[in-house]
């Protein structure tokens, strides 16, 4: 039997034209872009009441479109949930009761794999834009207590059949995400597996699929480009299959490991959208800094090994020689022009694109 085709969507929160507009319409201007479904970051982005007629609306709306649905629920980190004061609102103060209410109306419009978070890219330099490097809680405490308040969620998930999928953000290891899986079950757990962030970890691409492929069961794909700076490797976004990834090796890894996640592209809205000055310059086109040479950095690193280390400093070094030969902008080229709707838009449809040329054989993933 031939498998079905890779299915290519979208981050809710970064289609193109979509800011001012329903969040429903998110499913039509996603199809107008030529793409195969919308992954709404939580199931409040839907609708922030939860109404279940509401969410309804969006579910026929993605099968009248052809389009896969994805949802999440938000950051179960308790010492950052204050940032996320929907969920103990949804729970009139209780937050237990705030997720079994989220994660009941995803379940009852067919979203059964759910993105949740154990943290929030800060805008503060260095390194205290992570909450791994909060002074006030060790990362240790914030991990046990994730843990903790997982497996209070659990019995919730199971009652309702769905995985909550950490993801592979900033400030998380794939190490820990994997041991938070097994502690609390891979039954109610999974992995959203972005396919840059864990390079802010100094965590090579690939040997980071290889960890957490097993238990991936949604995405966020993203390319980057890296190279050498004076504090430490420069990191900035890049339209999929423009950067240093081997984008073809991540999907081998998952497709070796059973996983056949829906590819749901991170790219960026216009600068205008996205919050950027009159000049239409882009926020997030600024190049971060991955803190290699900072001692602090390398002890709260103490499952990175010197080896994928050194492989990841080859990613920057590769970087560097692209831009040295011509073959791509510098950093500071691509973050100094203005990035227009058009931009953004043309940004999506290359990453669709270049994700389809690799890779026509994946299957989707069962809904409902």
């Amino acid at each position: 039997m031939t498998a079905a085709p890779t299915r290519v969507g979208i981050d809710g929160r970064k289609v193109p034209g979509a800011t001012g507009r329903p969040a429903i319409e998110r499913l039509d201007l996603a199809k107008e872009l030529g793409l195969d479904g919308v992954f709404y970051r939580t199931v409040f982005d839907m609708d922030p009441g939860l109404d279940a007629g509401r969410l309804a609306e969006h579910r026929r709306r993605a099968d009248q479109l052809g389009l896969y649905l994805e949802a999440g629920i938000g950051n179960v980190n308790p010492y950052a949930m204050a940032e996320h004061p929907h969920l103990r609102k949804a729970g009139d103060g209780d937050t237990v009761l705030g997720f079994r209410h989220a994660i009941r109306a995803a379940a009852e419009i067919g979203c059964r794999e759910l993105w949740v978070v154990t943290g929030g890219f800060k805008n503060f330099p260095g390194r205290f834009a992570y909450d791994r490097f909060r002074t006030d809680v060790d990362w240790s405490a914030q991990l046990e207590e994730t843990a903790r308040f997982l497996e209070l969620l659990a019995p919730i998930c199971r009652e309702h059949g769905v995985h909550l999928n950490l993801e592979t953000h900033e400030e998380i290891t794939s190490f820990e995400l994997v041991r938070l899986v097994e502690r609390v079950g891979p039954d109610v757990l999974g992995i959203t597996f972005d396919t840059t962030n864990l390079l802010q970890r100094g965590e090579h691409p690939l040997e980071s699929a290889r960890r957490v492929a097993p238990y991936v069961r949604q995405t966020h794909v993203k390319d980057c480009l890296l190279g050498i700076g004076e504090d430490g490797i420069r990191y900035q976004l890049r339209p999929v299959g423009s950067g240093v990834l081997d984008m073809a090796g991540l999907l081998g890894v998952l497709r070796d490991a059973g996983a056949r996640p829906n590819l749901s592209l991170e790219t960026l809205t216009s600068a205008a959208e996205s919050g950027g000055g009159e000049d239409g310059l882009h926020p997030y086109l600024r190049p971060l800094t991955i803190e290699l040479y900072d001692p602090v950095w390398h002890a709260m690193h103490p499952d990175l090994n010197s080896v994928e280390l050194t492989a990841t400093v080859r990613l920057a070094v590769e970087g560097e020689r692209r831009v040295a030969e011509g073959g791509t902008e510098s950093m500071a080229a691509f973050a100094g022009r203005p990035f227009s709707h058009a931009d953004a838009v043309a940004f999506v449809q290359a990453g669709a694109a270049h994700l389809r040329s690799l890779e026509s054989g994946w299957s989707p993933p069962c809904e409902g």
